[in-house]
């Protein structure tokens, strides 16, 4: 899970960045974020490496980071 949510996370940054495809990407990254916290969930469980699971969730979390900052601009 750690794997889908780092590539969801790269597609929803790089989707992100187009203007008023924020709102599309905003969803995956919310699920992408969920997959990653799931899977350091389950893999500190299993005492696993949780690398993969980090680097989704801070990915994710900063594409939303950038849907938040261009929906505010663009509404400004």
């Amino acid at each position: 899970m750690g794997i889908a949510a780092l590539i969801i996370g790269i597609v929803s940054a790089v989707l992100a960045f187009i203007p008023l495809c924020g709102y599309i990407a905003f969803v995956p990254a919310l699920v992408g974020l969920a997959l990653g916290i799931v899977d350091i969930i389950q893999k500190s469980k299993k005492n696993e490496s949780k690398v993969m699971g980090i680097v989704g969730v801070i990915t994710n979390a900063v594409a939303i980071v950038i849907i938040i900052v261009w929906i505010y601009l663009f509404l400004l």
